[in-house]
């Protein structure tokens, strides 16, 4: 699976990096859920100025979704011959 990152700074001013974003078809059926919890998670902390800069996207949505499909949208896909 493909990560993406955005980079951005909050309305105090503070430069903002978020990590860990899936990157998936639109066809996907976690695309819908996945746009939600990343603007709602852009918002939280455009509106709650932290200490820390970076954040990962992935540990944000561990508490959030079910175990399983936590699981079954960032299982790592092994490659033959690591190709």
């Amino acid at each position: 699976m493909l990560f993406k990152s955005l980079e951005f700074k909050n309305s105090a001013g503070q430069k903002i990096k978020i990590i860990d974003i899936p990157v998936m078809d639109k066809n996907n059926p976690y695309f819908f859920m996945m746009e939600v919890r990343l603007e709602s998670f852009i918002l939280s902390l455009d509106k709650n100025p932290q200490e820390k800069s970076c954040y990962s996207f992935r540990d944000y949505l561990k508490p959030k979704m079910r175990w399983p499909d936590y699981k079954e949208l960032f299982s790592i896909q092994a490659f033959k011959n690591n190709a």
